[in-house]
């Protein structure tokens, strides 16, 4: 791929945790070394993980400010004054904008100063939740001036010309996988070990934020109803978030305590051996109060190590994962669907590798950060 100056402004880059800091991270330095400069926030670790990075990172003090009104009203400053600044030092070709706000917006300005194409990528939960009037019509202006908007799925395209967008204007690029990271065949004795799971027992792992609409209280409702048919499960749980203690309270509640762990962060050496150690991956994911999932880049992971998934059937998971190919996917709010899948992947083993395998040739085939990129580079 032929290399280019771009800018990109977002607030999401790693070392920060989440699938979208890892997006951006591995598509623009596979799009050009130093003539990449990406303004970003300042984080814990960002120094060291800066030195060793092919792009130019250019870091930012992103906190907000309670007393300003917006709070995020300094983001929007220092965010422009670091992208103007980059513009006059450096040749910039296009600018790319991580989310429509407060990067989108920002990214549009200062594309009008220097006469620069704008991208902006679109997620889908941002525009089914973001209704508060000015930040909506703040997000509205964003994305009809941007020159492009990269969407993740096709439920973010759709909610994108539900807005009256152009449809022209709209490129649908999901998020990738690094399949040589994520592969079949890695070592997980001592992962079974640490949870203390035995041969005659199977393991369903999900792996996100521990917020309600992930769909993990559902897998934890629905093992008691393993159990009693003879479905002999535990169930990992990877991440960290705002549902910890409930997660917890509800494994004892049903009476799964000693079947639930909820791992928080693990090493990262470790992860792609979890997908390994499982034999089923889990996130029956639902809406709630408009809040939903755009894509979902775990069910790529899985997929990418031969896993068969259940997904809910709300936000963009469909692009993720195709319904009785490379998983099942189901109503996620409804306990009795989430169990009947569970039941029907653990009690037929040729259908669980029947879907492992077709999931992991179509990551292989459709979902490689080098595929991302290189569609990326055409939108450059």
């Amino acid at each position: 791929m032929e290399s280019k100056n771009v800018l990109v402004v977002t607030e999401l880059f790693l070392p920060t945790k989440g699938g979208t800091a890892v997006w951006f991270d591995e598509v623009y330095r596979r799009l050009g070394g130093k003539d990449i400069h990406v303004v970003t926030a300042d984080v814990a670790g960002a120094k060291e993980y800066d030195d060793a990075h092919p792009n130019s990172i250019h870091r930012v003090d992103l906190k907000r400010v309670p007393w300003l009104r917006p709070e995020s009203l300094g983001i929007y400053v220092k965010l422009f004054a670091k992208a103007v600044s980059i513009c006059f030092k450096h040749k910039i070709d296009a600018i790319h904008a991580g989310r429509v706000l407060p990067e989108g917006l920002v990214s549009w300005l200062v594309g009008k100063l220097f006469f620069k194409p704008v991208v902006i990528y679109a997620h889908g939960e941002e525009i089914t939740t973001w209704r508060q009037p000015a930040k909506f019509k703040a997000m509205c202006f964003a994305y009809r001036h941007a020159d492009k908007i990269i969407a993740n799925s096709d439920f973010t395209k759709n909610e994108l010309l539900k807005l009256n967008i152009d449809n022209q204007k709209i490129k649908l690029i999901s998020p990738g996988v690094n399949i040589d990271r994520f592969k079949p065949g890695l070592p997980f004795g001592d992962l079974h070990q640490q949870i203390n799971l035995n041969k005659e027992q199977q393991l369903i792992l999900s792996v996100g934020r521990l917020s309600r609409r992930k769909g993990f209280d559902q897998v934890i409702k629905a093992l008691p109803a393993l159990i009693e048919a003879g479905i002999e499960v535990q169930y990992a749980i990877i991440g960290i978030g705002e549902d910890e203690q409930y997660l917890r309270d509800l494994a004892q509640k049903n009476g799964v305590s000693d079947r639930v762990h909820l791992l928080g962060h693990v090493d990262m050496d470790d992860l792609p051996r979890w997908y390994n150690a499982c034999d089923v991956f889990a996130m029956p994911n639902r809406e709630i109060n408009g809040d939903t999932e755009g894509f979902g880049m775990v069910f790529l992971e899985a997929a990418a190590c031969g896993k068969p998934v259940i997904s809910g059937s709300s936000g963009g998971t469909g692009s993720a994962v195709l319904d009785r190919v490379t998983g099942l996917r189901v109503d996620g709010s409804s306990i009795e669907s989430v169990i009947k899948a569970l039941k029907e992947l653990f009690s037929d083993e040729k259908f669980r590798q029947d879907l492992g395998r077709e999931a992991y040739d179509r990551a292989h085939k459709r979902y490689s950060w080098e595929y991302v990129a290189k569609l990326t580079s055409e939108e450059v």
